[in-house]
């Protein structure tokens, strides 16, 4: 049985919030506390793959993200109780 997430890759341009990208770092941190080793790409691709796609389920996503505040994700974002997660290759720099 073909597996989605075995098949080829592409690679995406994704630009957004400083805050956002450290969100996405405390997903992969939260997978790891519940036990499962996985990888920023594969919770993105399970967040696409999993979306309601009827137009006003993406109009709701939508206009949610757009009336958060800039420090909505803060409190989120200074979580120490999850497990640290170095990801695999070079180190990022911090911009």
């Amino acid at each position: 049985m073909d597996l989605l997430w075995q098949q080829p890759r592409r690679n995406t341009l994704v630009s957004w919030p400083h805050d956002i990208n450290q969100r996405l770092d405390i997903l992969v941190r939260a997978a790891a506390a519940a036990g499962e080793q996985t990888s920023r790409s594969q919770i993105l691709a399970a967040l696409v793959a999993t979306a309601d796609t009827t137009p006003e389920a993406i109009a709701e996503l939508l206009h949610t993200y757009r009336r958060l505040t800039a420090d909505a994700l803060t409190t989120d974002n200074e979580r120490t109780d999850l497990p640290t997660v170095r990801a695999p290759g070079p180190t990022r720099s911090s911009i």
